[in-house]
């Protein structure tokens, strides 16, 4: 369970947190108390600590704003609410609930099978013995989605590697000013390609490829490193800080390449 479910005031908190930085600097208190529904004055009395811890600081009578730390508070409980709910996903609603896979083989009804992730992408057998196991809701032909239940164990992941290419703007000589060979390389060694921007996806056509996804890149890169999939970014230099925070928010590990022609 993690530190900010244990008590309500960090809960309404959190929520006051939110809605002074939507709002900010004119905060209706009625108005949030209305929203997250406590008492007015309980908003008062919670801002009033808020204050004293530094989270947001009083600009006067119903003005205010949150603080750096507090910004700092909000994304670290955030994470790990985030965390929380995936850990609830995985391992705890798992036990009770459906997944979809893909058949490795022709399965009967009822049937115990193994399951791994390769790709990004569930699969089932009898004979690819790994650390998690199901049963099967229904037959199936290989290559059909089959459901599986009664999971145990843990689904082994690949660690996911992401690598994030900058890639200069038009300004900058765009895709013409891109080093195609080093991006040649780097392409071959990703299952997962991302662009940002027209800029990178032109640099990757001049090695003759396409990329999986353009637009939603940064969440796409996330849930692909989710499911062990490593990916490439190619995004043009004013997108590279935004995926980066990102990534350091999801807690990913990532490698940042300039492919600029110096």
């Amino acid at each position: 369970m993690i530190e900010l479910l244990h008590s309500k005031s960090g809960i309404t908190k959190f929520q006051i947190l939110i809605e002074v930085a939507a709002h900010q600097p004119n905060v209706r208190q009625k108005e949030i108390a209305e929203k997250i529904g406590v008492t007015p004055q309980a908003v008062s009395e919670y801002i009033k600590e808020l204050v004293a811890e530094g989270l947001i600081y009083s600009e006067g009578r119903v003005r205010y704003r949150i603080t750096k730390q507090g910004v700092e508070w909000v994304l670290e409980n955030a994470a790990d609410m985030k965390r929380y709910a995936r850990y609830v996903m995985s391992d705890i609603i798992s036990h009770v609930s459906t997944w979809t896979a893909i058949a490795r083989e022709d399965l009967e009804e009822g049937k115990e099978v193994y399951l791994k992730m390769e790709s990004g992408l569930l699969y089932v057998s009898t004979t690819d013995v790994t650390n998690a196991t199901g049963t099967t809701i229904s037959a199936a032909k290989q290559g059909e989605d089959v459901g599986v239940t009664d999971l145990m164990g843990l689904i082994d992941l690949e660690n996911a590697s992401i690598t994030v290419c900058r890639i200069p703007r038009v300004e900058r000589g765009g895709s013409h000013n891109v080093d195609v060979e080093r991006l040649r390389a780097l392409a071959k060694s990703k299952a997962y390609i991302a662009t940002i921007g027209v800029e990178s996806l032109i640099a990757l056509r001049r090695i003759d490829m396409e990329p999986h996804v353009m637009f939603g890149a940064k969440e796409s890169v996330i849930e692909a490193a989710y499911h062990g999939l490593s990916s490439l970014v190619l995004a043009i230099d004013e997108e590279v800080p935004t995926i980066l925070s990102r990534l350091e928010t999801e807690n990913l590990e990532y490698e940042l390449v300039d492919l600029s022609i110096q």
